[in-house]
């Protein structure tokens, strides 16, 4: 889905869907604030990819980079510039081994 922080309502909107899913990627540019507010609101770990496109000054990705580092927000962990493919397969690891304890727990007595 399509959010940001300038959108705050958007986000709030959905914010339940969030809370429910394994692992969140989040992608941003300019200022790279969105991965911290999402992982401000839920407890779903969330993997930040910062952008390299954008307006502003975002010097090819690096303030948005910058931004993600210096996150405040537990359990946010971030990409290099435009890894989207590697924070899928991180995203995809989390959720595999999510789906893997609760299985384990299904078959408990």
């Amino acid at each position: 889905m399509d959010v940001g922080v300038a959108g705050l309502h958007r986000v709030l909107a959905v914010r339940d869907r969030l809370a429910g899913a394994d692992c969140l990627v989040v992608v941003a540019g300019m200022e790279g604030a969105l991965p911290s507010v999402i992982g401000g609101l839920v407890s779903t770990p969330v993997v930040a990819v910062p952008t390299s496109v954008g307006y502003g000054a975002s010097f090819g990705g690096l303030t948005a980079l910058l931004g993600m580092l210096t996150s405040c927000a537990p359990g946010v962990v971030v990409c290099n510039i435009d890894n989207g493919f590697g924070a899928g397969i991180f995203a995809a690891r989390v959720a595999r081994r999510s789906t893997a304890e609760i299985r384990a727990d299904a078959r408990q007595p």
